[in-house]
């Protein structure tokens, strides 16, 4: 801090809770805390991670730049002997889109998943120690969502005893890869399998794209670079890639073979091991996604609070200073449902970790009847976060006023870097629509006796829902978590349920799908918010230790309920679950909420324990300097390198001078 001064402390004094306490309860546990703390404080300190810059570099050396942050990181972690998760966290906290992504996150987990020990044995160890670097390469030009749809083929040939990968169409190119486009020396390809004249659907097989030697494309392999993408910096640290094969041969034994083998002879071998197990790694991927979203979430929310507690502007009185803009009610309505929406995340992706640790287990165990409900929630939960994430740092951004546009917000390039999650992975619509087949699945079912189960529990209860009527009476009574629950179960099953009664009047189902499409994923998003919901107060039936921790949980649980009733209060209104009287209670009770809040907002944002380095803004300092440095980064810019600019004598000055030729004004 400049000079030891803490802009920001007096906000920190009127905190009425435990911001270390809250830190352990963010985290998770304290060894997680100590455990970051410790990453984020090793990056920081280490010039080699400089990130202040990354706006300004032109493609080229931003490029080089992030190999550079990328092999010191893979050093350091062997120098320090870091564990698996020092290491994931320690590249967290470097903070930019790089090739290790999906060599860590994809590559490994694919051969973990889908290889046979026999491959594992191979694959993993080259892996593991960066002798060889992967990258996942299923998205097509031509397909991304629709992967049955692929188009690459890997057709067997029984007198070599290899597949033929090749790339059929223009479309059939793969596309988006990341680490695929300048680094990658291997993929695990998508193709679809040929055998004798047969089809039998995407498989997933090792490549390898480039010589280990001189790191040339092999022969038969097109690939480079698919161009700038959005934002200054942002993703364009990353080298996603296009892909095209001419008849590239492979030994048969690269054929991810853990679910189905090809013999020598061409025959098409199920194994033993069961195919759900394949959904194990989608479930692994989702998860963390919907855990990064509150991460993402936390980052712009504590920027744009902290920015807020800074700024004044207007109602000045008799001389003295203006009004903080986080005092203005129409600040609080914004920004305090993103705080909340922040833990809300953090909370449900807690609980989604336990459900893959759960799955995996019953899947060993050749359980499978937990694994559509896990599928659907990763989905649902996948979307939903994303989204809400996406559209949260933009809101921050908005916040921020004009300062918020400023690359050295830090806003900007936050925002760029995660808006492509709205998209990979599963796009959101789609996952939405996935959600929705459940629901309609679920409720189809329960004709049959068939119970549904996990977060489907409450459409058990579907007549009593289809019945219920709030019962609140007064503002206070909205603070109540069965009232607030039975709001949010009500109008989704009421969603569904209507949805699936217009369903059937389709005779053809699939036909009714395409035209209810949009009712549908409306369906799904009440059914997702009521489980994030359900979770977050889940999460303050625990113990909770810290002095006044819990009482602030409970009032972001709070204004994350009801400022989703408000925000979707056609949805409860329509479907009878509250009257408009209610609604207004709940309103009027959310007011009170920020009132309450506002005095914690700070220490909320500091409980996110994020580092000045990893949130990268000048804005959202932990000292709250914010103009000094704001005039200090506009220095820095390249333009100010000097006083008259390039192009100056060439173009301004004949203008000035009036030497143009040939004006006609």
């Amino acid at each position: 801090m400049e000079g030891g001064v803490d802009h920001l402390a007096p906000e920190r004094n009127k905190s009425e809770f435990d911001v270390d306490a809250m830190k352990i309860v963010w985290a998770g546990s304290s060894h997680v805390l100590e455990v970051s703390e410790r990453m984020a404080r090793l990056v920081a300190s280490d010039p080699v991670f400089r990130k202040d810059n990354r706006s300004m570099l032109g493609r080229k050396e931003l490029f080089k730049n992030t190999l550079r942050k990328a092999t010191y990181a893979w050093k350091r972690i062997i120098e320090l002997r870091l564990n698996e998760e020092e290491a994931s966290m320690l590249r967290s906290f470097v903070d930019e889109p790089a090739f290790t992504d999906l060599h860590w996150g994809m590559f490994i987990p694919a051969i973990k998943g889908q290889g046979t020990e026999e491959q594992q044995r191979k694959w993993l160890p080259l892996a593991q120690k960066m002798q060889i670097i992967g990258c996942y390469a299923q998205t097509e030009l031509g397909h991304g969502s629709n992967v049955q749809g692929l188009e690459t083929t890997a057709t067997f040939d029984p007198k070599t005893d290899e597949f033929v990968i090749h790339s059929p169409t223009l479309t059939s190119s793969k596309w988006w890869p990341g680490g695929l486009g300048k680094v990658s020396t291997h993929a695990i390809v998508y193709a679809r399998l040929i055998t004798d004249g047969h089809d039998h659907g995407v498989n997933g097989f090792i490549v390898q794209l480039r010589s280990l030697d001189d790191h040339l494309p092999l022969p038969g392999i097109t690939v480079g670079d698919i161009g700038m993408k959005f934002g200054n910096g942002a993703y364009n640290t990353m080298d996603n890639g296009v892909l095209r094969f001419d008849n590239v041969r492979i030994p048969r034994d690269q054929m991810l073979m853990r679910v189905s083998q090809v013999t020598r002879e061409g025959k098409l071998v199920q194994s033993n091991v069961p195919r759900q197990l394949v959904y194990g790694t989608m479930v692994y991927v989702r998860q963390t996604i919907v855990a990064d979203a509150s991460v993402a979430l936390s980052r712009a929310v504590c920027i744009a609070t902290r920015y807020s507690a800074v700024r004044r502007q207007f109602g000045s009185h008799n001389g003295g200073p203006e009004t903080q803009v986080i005092d203005y009610k129409t600040q609080q309505a914004r920004l305090f449902p993103l705080i909340a929406s922040a833990y809300a995340f953090r909370f449900v992706g807690e609980w989604l970790k336990w459900l893959y640790m759960d799955v995996m287990q019953r899947l060993q165990a050749s359980d499978f009847s937990t694994l559509p409900e896990a599928h659907a929630c990763t989905a649902g939960l996948k979307s939903l976060t994303t989204s809400a994430t996406a559209d949260g740092i933009e809101e921050c951004r908005k916040l921020c006023g004009g300062h918020g546009y400023l690359c050295s917000s830090g806003l900007p390039e936050l925002f760029a870097v995660y808006v492509p999650t709205c998209t990979y992975e599963g796009d959101n619509v789609v996952l939405q629509l996935q959600v929705a087949r459940h629901l309609m699945k679920t409720i189809s079912q329960l004709g049959s006796g068939k119970k549904p189960i996990g977060t489907t529990a409450y459409i058990g209860r579907l007549e009593q829902l289809m019945q219920y009527r709030s019962d609140v009476q007064k503002a206070e009574d909205w603070l109540k978590p069965d009232v607030v629950l039975g709001a949010f179960e009500s109008r989704a099953a009421r969603k569904s349920v209507a949805v699936a009664q217009n369903l059937s009047k389709f005779s053809n189902p699939e036909e009714g799908f395409q035209e209810l499409s949009a009712d549908l994923a409306e369906a799904a998003v009440a059914h997702c918010q009521l489980i994030v919901v359900s979770k977050f107060i889940e999460k303050l039936q625990k113990d909770i230790p810290g002095k006044g921790v819990k009482k602030q949980l409970e009032r972001l649980c709070s204004i994350y309920a009801l400022f989703l009733l408000h925000k979707h209060l056609g949805d409860f209104l329509s479907t009878g679950c509250i009257t408009p009287k209610q609604g207004y209670l709940a309103n009027e009770q959310l007011r009170s909420l920020y009132s309450q809040v506002r005095p914690n907002a700070i220490a909320l944002v500091d409980a996110f324990n994020h580092t000045d380095h990893y949130l990268g803004s000048v804005l959202g300092r932990y000292d709250g300097n914010v103009y000094q440095m704001l005039y200090d980064e506009a220095w820095k810019d390249p333009l100010n390198d000097s006083v008259v600019p390039d192009g100056y004598q060439e173009h301004i000055r004949p203008m000035l001078k009036q030497q143009l030729r040939n004006a006609r004004l």
